[in-house]
Formats: C-alpha cells, sequence, structure tokens
C-alpha cells in the first residue's frame, strides 16, 4: 500500500490502495479526465499556421500575400479562414542549393488535414503569389506537418481542452 495526499483516494488509516493510484495514474498519462466531459475547444477545427522565411523583397505587397496564403490555405484544408494564422519574413539571409538566387522556406502546421492534395494545392497557390517576385518554382520548400491537438496552444488552452 501507498501513502497518498489526495482525499478521494486515502482510507481512513491514511492509505491508498494500489488499484486505485493505479487507475489514477493511468487515467493522468492518458490525459483522460475522470469526470468530466471534452472542453469545447477539442470540437474546433484547430489551427493551420504558414511560417515563411524568403530573400526577395516583397514590398508593399507583403500584407496582400500573406492574405492570399491564408485564404489559400483555408480553402485547401477545408478550414474557417479566422484559425489561419502567416507570417511571412522578407528579405532575410536565405540560400537554395547553395545560391542565393531568390527563394523560400516555409512550414505549414495543422491540426489534420494535411494530405498529398491539400498539402499539393497550398504549394501551387503559394509559388503562385511569389513568383511575380522573382521565385521560380523549383526554389521553394514547404514543410507539412500534421500536429496533435494538444500540442497547438490557443485561448489559455491547447485544443485538445
Amino acid at each position: 500500500q501507498f501513502v497518498h495526499s489526495s482525499p478521494a483516494f486515502v482510507s481512513p488509516n491514511n492509505t491508498v490502495s494500489k488499484a486505485k493510484l493505479n487507475k489514477k495514474l493511468s487515467l493522468e498519462m492518458s490525459g483522460a479526465k475522470q469526470d468530466s466531459c471534452p472542453h469545447p475547444f477539442s470540437e474546433l477545427p484547430g489551427d493551420p499556421s504558414l511560417v515563411m522565411v524568403t530573400n526577395l523583397d516583397l514590398g508593399d505587397k507583403k500584407l496582400e500575400i500573406m492574405k492570399g496564403c491564408s485564404k489559400a490555405i483555408s480553402t485547401a484544408l477545408g478550414k474557417p479562414e479566422s484559425y489561419v494564422a502567416v507570417s511571412i519574413t522578407d528579405n532575410a539571409s536565405v540560400i537554395f542549393g547553395g545560391s542565393d538566387d531568390p527563394c523560400a522556406l516555409g512550414s505549414l502546421y495543422s491540426i489534420g488535414a494535411i494530405g498529398m492534395e491539400p498539402n499539393g494545392k497550398i504549394q501551387a497557390a503559394v509559388t503562385d503569389l511569389l513568383e511575380p517576385y522573382g521565385l521560380k518554382e523549383d526554389r521553394i520548400y514547404i514543410n507539412f506537418f500534421d500536429v496533435p491537438r494538444a500540442n497547438v496552444g490557443w485561448s489559455r488552452r491547447t485544443f485538445a481542452g
């Protein structure tokens, strides 16, 4: 038997049964909640976020390009644009294939919806938005990451609840 300070698991002689303690530990380790319903966040569509760096100078069109990326991500992933976040750092020190010719590197994170078809649509749309600034289609990488709900924070919680 184990000594434990939680009243729910303490017997009159201040000990806890091994079975009760193991059940509590198992629930805590799995992230499950014993007596509660899922938090409403666990039903929300989640966070698609694009973080991109480029050596291009986007000038006063940067916000327009970011909004274009946001719309493309929302459409391709089927998620509300109100959840999409986009950050682009232009005029950065970036090389691709050993050359500082125009290039871009990006990472897109999403809770679900990552897959060959939507990824290809996003890759094409972002490339189309950057081509007028000198980017060639073979000088941009976007890495796509499917992130568990518990690993995305928002509004003082995670999307897991």
